[in-house]
C-alpha cells in the first residue's frame, strides 16, 4: 500500500474493485500497517473438459496466481478452437510442446478451466502476433483475485516477505538509500513510500530492458525521489572521493542505508512448474553475491543499515553469506529486525543460537499444518504461507 491515501480507503476501494470478479476476503496485517492480505483458495475440486489448450510453465504459474490467459502463453489449442468454447488449460512443465500443435500428452499439470477470447486461427495463423486476453479463466484451480489494473496509482501486489524487507531496513525521511538489485522495483517504490518520498532512492539494475519498468513503477505511484540507473552494482564504488556525485559509482560512504536483495536461485518462489536449474547454475550465484557485499559495506556510511535479502532457501546463499560476511567485514555486527514474523536462521553455517535468532528465514515447508489442527486465523497463515525468503540486517560500526 503506497503513501497516498490511508489504508482503509485504500481496503475500500479495493474489495470494490476486485469484488466486481469474485469474492474476496481483504484483511489488514496485525503488525504490519501499509499491508493488505488477500488470501488464496485452493486447490480446488474442479472438474477437467475434454477440450485443452497447453500453456508454457511461466503461464502457468501466473494463472495460478490469479492471472487470466494471455495469447502469448498459449503453446497449443483445440483444432476448431472458435471463441466463447469451454476450455481446460494445462501447463507444460518441461517447455516440449510444439507451439502450433493441436494437442499434448507430455509431462503437463491442469491449472483450471476458462473461457476463450480468440479463435485459433487468429493465434497461429496470423502474420501479426495477437495480444490481449486468450482464456479467460472462469474456474481456476487456485481462486486468487486478478490484479491486473486494479488501483494501479494507489496499491502495489508484493509476497509479504518483500515487503517485511522494506520495514526492517527502516527508511526515514531525507536519507539517501541505495537499492543495488533494484528490478522490478517494487522493493524500490515501497522504500520511498516509506520515506513519504522525502530523501533520495538510488536504484541500480545492470539489466536495460528492466529499468523501464522500474521508472513505470514509481511514475505510476507518483513517487519523485526514486533515482534509476543502468548499472552493473559491483563496480558501483568509485575510486575518486568526487566522482559520482549524481549517479554511479558513488564515492565510499555515499548511502544511510543499501538494500541487497542479492540475485540468487530463486528456489523459494511459488509456484514453481518445473525446476530446470543445474548445480552448477545453482552455485554460481555465492560468488557474485559476495561481490555486491563488498561494494555494499563500501557505499555505507559508518553507523548506516544494510539489508541484504534473497528469495531462496538454500544454506550457501544465506547463512553461509552471513557466516562469510561477519568474519570478512568485522565492521558488521547483526541487528534485530523488526517485523520479524518468520523464523529463525538455519543451523549448519556455524553461526551461534544468538545469531541465527537475529536472521528471519520464510520457509513455504512451514505453511503446511502436520498436526492435523484447525487452520490458524487468516493473518497467522499469511506469515507462515510464504514463498521461501531470507533477511538479514546489519549495522555498520
Amino acid at each position: 500500500i503506497t503513501h497516498l491515501a490511508p489504508l482503509e480507503e485504500i481496503r475500500h476501494k479495493l474489495g470494490e474493485e476486485l469484488n466486481k470478479e469474485v469474492s474476496v476476503q481483504i484483511l489488514p496485517h496485525p503488525r504490519i500497517p501499509d499491508v493488505l492480505l488477500l488470501p488464496v483458495d485452493g486447490p480446488r475440486p474442479v472438474k477437467q473438459l475434454s477440450s485443452e489448450v497447453v500453456v508454457g510453465a511461466q503461464c502457468g504459474s501466473a494463472v495460478l496466481r490469479g492471472a487470466h490467459v494471455f495469447v502469448p502463453g498459449i503453446v497449443a489449442s483445440p483444432k476448431y478452437m472458435k471463441a466463447g468454447d469451454a476450455v481446460s488449460v494445462l501447463s507444460d512443465l518441461e517447455g516440449r510442446c510444439t507451439r502450433g500443435a493441436t494437442s499434448f500428452q507430455g509431462n503437463r499439470v491442469f491449472v483450471g478451466n476458462g473461457v476463450a477470447q480468440i479463435d485459433r486461427s487468429s493465434i497461429f495463423c496470423t502474420a501479426e502476433p495477437a495480444k490481449g486476453i486468450g482464456v479467460r479463466m472462469v474456474e481456476p484451480l487456485y481462486q486468487s483475485p486478478s490484479f491486473d489494473g486494479v488501483l494501479p496509482n494507489m496499491a502495489f501486489l508484493q509476497n509479504l516477505p518483500s515487503v517485511v524487507v522494506g520495514h526492517v531496513l527502516g527508511p526515514r525521511p531525507g536519507e539517501r538509500i541505495l537499492d543495488m538489485c533494484a528490478a522490478p522495483g517494487g522493493k524500490t517504490c515501497h522504500i520511498a513510500a516509506l520515506m513519504r518520498d522525502q530523501g533520495e532512492v538510488v536504484a541500480l539494475e545492470r539489466i536495460r530492458n528492466k529499468i523501464d519498468r522500474i521508472r513505470q513503477n514509481a511514475q505510476m505511484l507518483h513517487l519523485r525521489s526514486i533515482k534509476v540507473y543502468c548499472f552493473n552494482s559491483t563496480r558501483a564504488v568509485s575510486s575518486s572521493p568526487t566522482q559520482g556525485a549524481e549517479g554511479p559509482p558513488f564515492p565510499p560512504e555515499s548511502f544511510d542505508r543499501v538494500l541487497l536483495d542479492a540475485p540468487c536461485s530463486g528456489l523459494g518462489q511459488r509456484p514453481i512448474m518445473s525446476c530446470t536449474w543445474s548445480l552448477r547454475e545453482i552455485c554460481s550465484y555465492q560468488p557474485l553475491q559476495r561481490k555486491l557485499f563488498h561494494a555494499a559495506v563500501r557505499l555505507l556510511k559508518r553507523g548506516g543499515v544494510l539489508v541484504y535479502s534473497t528469495c531462496t532457501v538454500t544454506l550457501a546463499e544465506n547463512e553461509e553469506q552471513i557466516a562469510w560476511a561477519l568474519e570478512t567485514f568485522p565492521c558488521l555486527t547483526l541487528q534485530p529486525q523488526e517485523p520479524h514474523i518468520g523464523a529463525q536462521g538455519m543451523l549448519g553455517a556455524g553461526l551461534s543460537p544468538k545469531q541465527l535468532r537475529l536472521l528471519q528465514r520464510f520457509s513455504p515447508e512451514l505453511s503446511w499444518d502436520q498436526t492435523g489442527t484447525a487452520d490458524p486465523p487468516l493473518p497467522c497463515r499469511a506469515d507462515v504461507d510464504t514463498i521461501g525468503f531470507f533477511i538479514a540486517k546489519f549495522l555498520k560500526n
